[in-house]
C-alpha cells in the first residue's frame, strides 16, 4: 500500500525534531535521487511539513528537498536493521540524529527546488479551504465517479484508495456514481466523512497491512493501527459492519474498488 496522506503526515510528524538542526553531512545510494549530497551539507532545516503526499524539507537558504515516498517509501529518524539494504539516502545532523530515506522498491523521487514547495495540487483536506462548498463546486464540475475524483490529486490532494473507499463508505455514496450527481446533503456528508477518516488515521498513525520490510510502517518496531478500524477497503466478501451485507469489490479506472452494495446506493 503506498503512503496516503495520514501515512506521510506521521511521517512529518515524526521528523519534527530534526527542525533547527544543520546538516553536517550527507549520503546519496541511489543515482535515480536528483540530489547531490554536496549541496545539502551545511543546510539548516527551517521546516518540514506535507503537501499531498509530498515531504518538503525547507532549508534556510529558500530552497525545498521535495520527497515523495510512492510505493514503499519512509523517512524517519530511525531504521530498522532489516531496512539498511533498502536506504537510499541519509542525511547526518549536527546534534547526532539522522534522517532515513528508505525504499525498498527504489520508486520514490527526491530533489532540490530552488523556488520552495510549488506543487500542482489541489486542496488539502484538512485545510479550512477545503469546504463543504469547495467539494461541492469541484464534484458540480466533473461526470467522473466520485472516488476517481477524490483520487485526483490535481482536486484533492493526499487522499488515496484506502481512504476514498474509507470516506465513501461512511458517507453512504457509491463510488461509481458521477460526482455532479450528488446531492447537496451527500456532499455534505463526504466532506464530514473525508476529514473525520483522515484525522482518525492520523491519530492512529497511519494503516498497516503487512509485515514485509515494503509494507508501511511509522516506526522502527511499530506499525500503525489504523488498519483495526477499516469498514470496507480489503473485506471484500466479509459483512458490513453497518447493515450485514457481503462487501463487493470493483475495479474503476485498474483499481480495486470496496464498498458495500447496500448502504452504499
Amino acid at each position: 500500500m503506498p503512503p496516503e496522506l495520514p501515512e506521510v503526515e506521521t511521517f512529518v510528524r515524526g521528523l519534527t525534531p530534526a527542525i533547527g538542526r544543520t546538516i553536517v553531512s550527507a549520503e546519496v545510494f541511489d543515482a535515480k535521487l536528483a540530489v547531490s549530497a554536496e549541496d545539502l551539507v551545511g543546510a539548516r532545516i527551517a521546516g518540514i511539513r506535507r503537501r499531498g503526499k509530498y515531504i518538503g524539507i525547507h532549508l534556510g537558504d529558500g530552497r525545498s528537498l521535495v520527497i515523495h515516498l510512492r510505493m514503499s517509501g519512509r523517512l524517519r529518524l530511525e531504521c530498522r536493521e532489516c531496512e539498511t539494504r533498502y536506504t537510499r539516502m541519509i542525511l547526518r545532523l549536527d546534534d547526532g540524529q539522522y534522517i532515513y530515506f528508505v525504499d525498498p522498491r527504489r520508486l520514490g523521487t527526491a530533489g532540490v527546488h530552488a523556488d520552495g514547495f510549488d506543487l500542482a495540487l489541489g486542496y488539502e483536506p484538512l485545510d479550512a479551504t477545503f469546504t463543504t462548498a469547495a467539494l461541492a463546486e469541484l464534484a458540480s464540475q466533473s461526470r467522473a465517479p466520485i472516488k476517481q475524483l477524490l483520487l485526483d490529486q490535481r482536486k484533492v490532494a493526499g487522499i488515496g484508495n484506502i481512504y476514498a473507499a474509507e470516506a465513501l463508505w461512511r458517507a453512504r455514496i457509491d463510488p461509481r456514481r458521477p460526482a455532479n450527481a450528488l446531492s447537496k446533503a451527500e456532499v455534505g456528508r463526504l466532506h464530514k466523512a473525508i476529514v473525520g477518516v483522515l484525522g482518525e488515521a492520523i491519530a492512529q498513525l497511519g494503516t498497516t497491512l503487512g509485515t514485509s520490510v515494503s509494507d508501511y510502517r511509522p516506526m522502527a518496531t511499530e506499525g500503525g493501527s489504523f488498519q483495526n478500524r477499516l469498514a470496507v477497503y480489503g473485506r471484500e466478501g466479509e459483512p458490513c459492519e453497518r447493515c450485514g451485507e457481503g462487501i463487493e469489490r470493483v475495479i474503476q479506472a485498474g483499481r480495486s474498488t470496496c464498498f458495500c452494495p447496500a448502504c452504499q446506493r
